[in-house]
């Protein structure tokens, strides 16, 4: 077989769409509003991604999907159309939610408040299937050794945890500490000097 033949065939299999494009498109839609769907009604867990099996299931989630996407079609046409599908379907509703506040709300959730004044807000906690431990491995990561430095902690709708320190941080009440005998010493100073010079 010439050698242009088989250049036309690679060129043809590279680029050629093997699904109707309006079925590219369509593919790429619908699961984007199941996913949507589906990680907002399974919480912000997921998102936060916890512990090991949390990432495992997001992995996994995005090759599963991966297929009903993409369909039959293994094209690079196809895979770049289903692509730009998704990102434009994203922009989109990016968009539209911005300029929608309480849709935007409705689909994002509330905050969890999951500590206040340093107490665990058991009820909090039992909705977004964190267990304690979980909790303070969230604390330990973000610099708190316990709770009792805590004020609140907050699990925000995107799955990021917003912390309040409860006192001054360790650093800054050392710092004053010294800051402060420092003024005494030289108050003391000041007052050899005054008495010296008398």
């Amino acid at each position: 077989m010439p050698q242009w033949v088989i250049s036309n065939s690679m060129w043809h299999d590279i680029f050629a769409v093997g699904a109707p494009v309006l079925e590219k498109i369509l593919r790429p839609i619908v699961v984007y509003i199941f996913l949507v769907i589906l990680l907002r009604a399974f919480g912000k867990r997921e998102l936060a991604q916890l512990n090991p099996f949390d990432l495992v299931v997001l992995l996994s989630l995005s090759n599963t999907v991966q297929n009903a996407i993409i369909g039959n079609d293994n094209s690079l046409t196809g895979g770049l159309l289903g692509a730009f599908t998704l990102l434009g379907v994203n922009y989109l509703v990016v968009r539209f939610l911005f300029r929608h506040r309480r849709l935007d709300q409705l689909f994002e959730g509330r905050p969890s408040v999951l500590v206040e004044h340093g107490h665990v807000v058991k009820k909090a906690l039992a909705q977004e299937l964190l267990t304690r431990s979980e909790l303070m491995t969230v604390l330990h990561r973000q610099g708190f050794d316990g709770l009792d430095d805590v004020e609140r902690c907050v699990l925000e709708p995107g799955g990021t945890f917003y912390v309040q320190r409860k006192t001054p941080p360790k650093e800054k009440v050392e710092h004053d500490e010294v800051m402060q005998r420092l003024a005494e010493l030289n108050g003391k100073l000041d007052l050899l000097l005054q008495q010296r010079a008398s």
